[in-house]
């Protein structure tokens, strides 16, 4: 039984994401308002508060697990408005941040609470592997995802893995899907506007990888009766 946030999120989902962009930038050509999307004046907005656009991104980015919220549009939002090399480094500390508080709440705070959410063969197997394995299964669920990303983060709170090794295997794993789509969103503004740039093109390569790898290799599990493909 899956509790609150633990639907499964659709592999295909950042697919369909790529899909809607190229309509809303049809929608932008005939609509005329390219004019008011140049990502130079927001970047000028948002670097007028300082230090403070950042941290409060962070902040809010570091919130969204704890509280089960997407972090795909934050995500997006970061490299829009960070650009490509701040956007992965503030969005990547971030998610990890907000990883480890869920985490941390799960072990010392909301445990109770938590097992409660976390019932069934698929979580006591989880808990049976990270025994096993320890560090090995947290990257394992971040490259492979095969459990609700939010709802994961405090099932680890349960389990015996040290949290020095979970923070590590998750900013370390995190990184490719972070990579991928904040340098595609760096560039969804030009996109917008009619212009199709290279580091557009990358984002979305890098983003088919991210989404077909797991895919393929959960099929192939699946096929063998592996961990990954337990539901």
């Amino acid at each position: 039984m899956k509790g609150p946030g633990a639907r499964q999120k659709s592999p295909w989902q950042p697919v369909i994401l790529i899909a809607l962009v190229a309509f809303a930038v049809a929608g932008v050509q005939l609509s005329g308002a390219r004019e008011y999307l140049q990502q130079d004046r927001l970047r000028a907005l948002i670097g007028s508060y300082g230090t403070l656009a950042p941290v409060i991104y962070v902040l809010i980015y570091s919130l969204a697990p704890v509280l089960f919220l997407p972090a795909l549009p934050l995500t997006l939002v970061g490299g829009i408005v960070f650009g490509p090399l701040w956007g992965v480094v503030y969005t990547i500390v971030g998610a990890t941040t907000g990883a480890s508080l869920a985490f941390l709440a799960a072990r010392y705070a909301a445990r109770d609470w938590v097992a409660a959410r976390l019932t069934g063969a698929k979580w006591e197997r989880l808990d049976s592997e990270v025994a096993q394995h320890g560090w090995k299964v947290v990257a394992f669920t971040r490259l492979i995802p095969a459990f609700p990303f939010n709802l994961l983060n405090y099932a680890f709170g349960l389990t015996k893995v040290r949290f020095a090794h979970y923070l590590l295997a998750s900013f370390v794993c995190m990184l490719p899907a972070t990579v991928a789509f904040i340098v595609f969103s760096s560039s969804l503004l030009d996109l917008l506007g009619g212009r199709v740039s290279p580091a557009l093109l990358a984002g979305i390569s890098l983003i088919l990888v991210v989404v077909l790898v797991p895919v393929c290799y959960r099929r192939r599990k699946a096929r063998q009766g592996g961990f990954a493909a337990t539901e």
